[in-house]
């Protein structure tokens, strides 16, 4: 958990402190108690000064909060289903499931994809590259389903920490976006911050880290589209924000895409529709992880691998063919998905 976090007010509406807070909901804020024990320990100031949580703020007052430090968590092992794609003696690909955390962090101590790893293969991983991260290369969001590498040695991590770094590691997503892009084939290329308005968010900044993401439309309907992604770089939450910053956010990704903002795209009839499919079968972004394609670096065999959509995402497909279809074809994913494999 980083140390420090600052917000800056960007509402017009006077609200107080804690329920300002209350509302951003980022993770290491996990409860309105902890939040006024940060207050009464003067651990949040606004513009620099202690204050009470009942303070009325005002747009443009800038919040600093300052962490405690914390001892570092014990990962216990848990007996949760792993999907396993592909394993060798040096490291295995996973198929994770939407809704599971990769690690243990503030607030999250167990139940996430390292408790799991932990049961199957107890001291069969690498150190990782932090601490209480075993076996860990790199991330999904915990909303993004699909296929992660994990390194089961120091060797096999070292070479794949380099080959991430070097881009040898060919990364490509589905997602399915509210709104068409335009071109349907174009790269991405700018920066990416933490949105100081709110940190759970991430935004184009001149201020952050290079980022570069190619997309091709395979599919649309009325309104939405079926998009492949390939990941040049690997910036905390990258697709969603390129995509949001081209007006075409992830469907289900209530983040970067409110339901209203959905609401305005389709007709007034379809509208409870959309409001049924978000509160009952997609219940997080759109965004799978679908095909990875990398030199095992230890032994240098080729590996290629897909991991299938799950279950939520193929019914949204169907529910785009039966209200939003352009013609009466209906979308043949297994067959679209072979005939988009070469980019």
């Amino acid at each position: 958990m980083q140390n420090k976090l600052r917000v800056v007010v960007n509402q017009s509406v006077p609200d107080r402190l804690d329920k300002y807070l209350v509302g951003l909901r980022i993770q290491e804020l996990y409860s309105r108690t902890f939040i006024e024990k940060l207050i009464d320990e003067d651990r949040i100031l606004v513009n620099k000064i202690p204050v009470k949580k009942s303070y009325i703020l005002s747009e443009g007052d800038e919040i600093e909060i300052s962490f405690p430090d914390l001892p570092p968590l014990e990962v216990v092992p848990q007996n949760i289903p792993l999907d396993v794609v592909y394993e060798d003696d040096d490291l295995a690909v996973l198929n994770k499931e939407a809704g599971m955390i990769v690690h243990p962090g503030f607030g999250n101590a167990d139940q996430t994809l390292v408790n799991a790893m932990i049961y199957r293969w107890g001291d069969g991983l690498s150190s990782g590259r932090e601490k209480n991260r075993p076996g860990i290369v790199h991330r999904l969001d915990r909303g993004t389903s699909g296929l992660m590498i994990i390194a089961k040695n120091d060797p096999a991590q070292s070479a794949l920490n380099e080959m991430f770094a070097r881009r040898e590691v060919k990364k490509t997503y589905l997602a399915i976006t509210s709104g068409i892009p335009e071109p349907n084939e174009d790269s991405i290329e700018n920066n990416i911050a933490r949105c100081i308005s709110n940190p759970r968010k991430m935004c184009v900044s001149p201020e952050g880290r290079y980022s570069l993401t190619t997309y091709k439309v395979i599919h649309f309907w009325h309104f939405f589209s079926l998009i492949k992604v390939s990941l040049e770089t690997g910036r905390m939450h990258q697709i969603r924000v390129h995509m949001a910053d081209r007006n075409v956010p992830l469907l289900g990704d209530l983040l970067y895409n409110t339901r209203r903002q959905v609401h305005a795209l389709v007709p007034q009839n379809m509208k409870r529709k959309v409001t049924e499919l978000l509160t009952t079968h997609l219940l997080r972004q759109a965004l799978h992880s679908w095909r990875l394609q990398f030199t095992q670096p230890l032994s240098g065999k080729q590996l290629d691998l897909t991991a299938p959509l799950p279950e939520d995402l193929l019914y949204t497909l169907d529910w785009l063919d039966r209200y939003f279809a352009i013609d009466t074809e209906m979308l043949d994913i297994n067959s679209l998905l072979q005939a988009n494999k070469e980019w």
